[in-house]
């Protein structure tokens, strides 16, 4: 993938390679929204006393809001497209870096904003909850910030209650799959006629609280099965619970559990679970499959603090196959199906130089000054 501003990278591991053929798009998810820089204190003991001072035993910088979605797709080897407003600001150019050079990420449909500087998020985690503070103001650009969207296989949209998205609808038009998260509804209304975008979508993935709140019913289950009456593949996430699909169309559902893990940072936890599912959808995996494998994701992800940073590339995914099979070949079998995957991407044994060089995890700082 080549962003004609200056990064380069190809991704070691194509899910997707068997399915490209001459003339396809070249771009598999767009994505438009906001980068935030994040700053995350992790091995707090509890919350912050107010008059008191806390020490955190560790802490990462690394870039947030929509870059922890975009970070998650481009390690799982999609040709990921952002378009965003990053500030003007040494905070900016590092995460601008961070994404494109680092990530391979194509920046050409984004815009530094001069003069306005870039949203910053301090996040607390402990005991397995998060804190958050931010400050920012909006871009003073519209959304998204060069225009009407790509050519793409897909797109995903956050959507916000009341903040209409209209590029999702020419994105339908020329045929790109949308798949929407959404954000908690601070009017307390939660009606599915603020959210018109879902029209558009092909899939609909909210967390249970908002499934249930939109589907007006105290069941997850039975919520995604009533929201498919608006959109057609509806996915709930529950937590430990793991979580449970159901399609309109043919009427299948699907549910798989948690992975259990020792979370140590929940941040973009569920940006990193969207994306694993929309590789699986893109590259057809069974439902189930691609359930099992946004879940798996996610779990990997809350085991290292920072959001975009933390997110699993396939070595990754790869070692915890060959942990699990190494200690019990009866293990996970919900991921079975990852072996076929696993060899055809041909995976970096752990230990190796490539498997290193795919390990990135946020650093305590916004970067060394390099020394050479």
């Amino acid at each position: 993938m080549h962003d004609p501003i200056g990064g380069e990278r190809c991704p070691a591991q194509d899910p997707l390679a068997a399915l490209r053929r001459p003339g396809d798009v070249t771009c598999d998810v767009y994505l438009t929204g906001t980068v935030f820089l994040d700053i995350v204190f992790t091995g707090l003991d509890g919350a912050p006393v107010r008059g008191t001072e806390s020490w955190a035993r560790g802490m990462g910088s690394s870039p947030g809001g929509i870059a922890n979605m975009a970070t998650a797709l481009a390690r799982l080897g999609l040709r990921t497209s952002l378009a965003a407003a990053f500030g003007d600001d040494k905070y900016g150019e590092y995460c601008w870096e961070t994404l494109r050079e680092g990530e391979g990420i194509d920046l050409s449909l984004s815009r530094t904003v001069p003069g306005w500087h870039s949203p910053v998020t301090v996040s607390m985690a402990y005991e397995g909850e998060r804190t958050m503070v931010s400050h920012g103001h909006q871009a003073p650009l519209p959304e998204p910030p060069h225009g009407p969207p790509p050519p793409a296989r897909s797109a995903v949209t956050c959507l916000e209650p009341g903040r209409p998205q209209p590029w999702t609808a020419a994105a339908a038009r020329q045929g790109t799959l949308l798949f929407a998260d959404v954000g908690w509804d601070e009017s307390g209304r939660w009606e599915l006629a603020a959210l018109p975008e879902l029209a558009h979508c092909e899939a609909f993935l909210p967390n249970a609280d908002e499934a249930m709140r939109y589907a007006r019913t105290d069941c997850p289950r039975r919520a995604a099965r009533l929201l498919t009456e608006t959109v057609p593949l509806v996915v709930v996430t529950m937590g430990a619970g793991g979580a449970y699909a159901a399609d309109g169309r043919t009427g299948e559902t699907a549910e798989v559990p948690a992975v259990p893990v020792e979370a140590l940072d929940t941040t973009g936890a569920g940006d990193v679970f969207v994306a694993g599912f929309v590789t699986g959808s893109l590259a057809g995996w069974p439902l189930a499959d691609r359930l099992a494998f946004a879940g798996l994701t996610a779990s990997l992800s809350v085991q290292e603090f920072g959001g975009s940073l933390s997110a699993p590339g396939w070595p990754e995914v790869a070692a915890w196959r060959r942990q699990v099979l190494a200690g019990d070949r009866a293990a996970a079998p919900d991921h079975a199906f990852l072996d076929d995957v696993i060899a055809a991407l041909r995976c970096p044994a752990p230990g190796t130089h490539a498997a290193a060089e795919a390990r990135r995890r946020a650093a305590p700082t916004l970067g060394f000054r390099s020394r050479g």
